[in-house]
């Protein structure tokens, strides 16, 4: 009988096959191609590099032309690279859209593109079949220069993990948004509710400010957790690196309303959504240097574990157990949506 994939991204055994299986053709200016843990590509681009990323936003219907230039941006900066040009893709369901819905995305895209100094250059937008929710697949162009590229695979043991802001960030946001009727029902406070919805602006979901004040120093890798949360952003650097890592359980922060909410469903908030916060392994002698230059821009950055040889594993301890860390590509998030 035919299985059906589960809701999220694929997997990460069958997303490798696939890239394995289905090899784009080779060209001398691609520098970075499709691989497990790069979000972006790299292309030759004179004294530059170019920088080229595409995401959907799926997840949540509200703030969506914001949410997809934020999520597009964030993994244009992981690479050093400052987010320059956006396209997108705007799917608007049938019979249930009008002009003003078209217009508020409209002018969300172009908001959030303002604010981080990105010009929209094009895109398509139509009205179709089959969803019944707006869907945007967003476009995200940058460029860096060639002696600060910063990829996921260049984490080196010895390197120090730091993370910034903390977990489940954007994964309490779409649960208050998502569920904010249920959880007053629960007697959850009105107030408590808008600070979780407010979560996408504070502490915020972007990371383009924290990537680029880090890579003022040494950083060998970056990577924003966002599907799969922090277990599965540290995967793709363990992966993409083909080292191995040591994470301590309580030096990872998350913040109180994100706890709660993630307990109220039973999420993991180690698995759940975590657009927000920055993964950068830099090498120890750099570590506080990035993390006090961090702190002046007031975002939060702490040291969560160290990068080990391969052969090490992937592995968590909680100051008296070390044990493997579990991971996966569907996100706790998903839960909320089967119920």
């Amino acid at each position: 009988m035919k299985q059906n994939l589960p809701l999220g991204k694929l997997d990460f055994p069958v997303l490798e096959r696939l890239l394995s299986k289905y090899k784009t053709q080779s060209d001398a200016r691609i520098v970075q191609g499709p691989a497990l843990g790069e979000d972006c590509a790299v292309l030759e681009y004179s004294d530059h590099y170019l920088i080229v990323k595409t995401d959907p936003i799926t997840f949540t219907a509200q703030d969506i032309g914001w949410y997809t230039v934020q999520i597009n941006a964030n993994d244009i900066a992981t690479t050093g690279a400052t987010p320059k040009y956006f396209l997108s893709t705007i799917l608007l369901p049938y019979t249930k859209t009008d002009e003003e819905d078209a217009d508020r995305i409209f002018g969300q895209i172009s908001a959030a593109s303002k604010d981080l100094g990105i010009s929209v250059i094009g895109g398509h937008t139509e009205v179709t079949h089959g969803i019944d929710r707006p869907i945007i697949a967003g476009t995200m162009l940058g460029e860096v220069k060639k002696d600060k590229l910063v990829l996921t695979s260049g984490a080196k043991p010895g390197d120090v993990v730091i993370l910034t802001k903390g977990i489940a960030i954007e994964g309490t946001s779409i649960i208050a948004r998502e569920k904010e009727h249920e959880l007053l029902k629960k007697n959850y406070d009105k107030s408590f509710i808008e600070t979780c919805k407010n979560y996408i602006h504070t502490p915020g979901i972007s990371v383009v400010k924290d990537a680029l004040i880090a890579n003022r120093e040494e950083v060998h890798a970056m990577h924003d957790p966002t599907e799969g949360g922090l277990s599965a952003g540290l995967y793709e650097i363990a992966h993409a690196s083909k080292v191995g890592l040591l994470v301590n359980r309580k030096a990872i922060p998350i913040l109180p309303e994100s706890e709660a909410l993630c307990r109220e469903y039973g999420l993991d908030p180690l698995k759940t959504i975590s657009s927000g916060a920055l993964l950068i392994a830099a090498p120890v002698h750099n570590a506080n240097k990035i993390i006090d230059a961090l702190h002046k821009n007031n975002i939060h950055a702490s040291i969560i574990g160290e990068v080990k040889d391969q052969s090490f594993g992937l592995k968590i301890s909680d100051g008296k157990t070390i044990k493997a860390l579990n991971y996966s590509a569907k996100d706790e998030i998903t839960k909320i949506f089967n119920e």
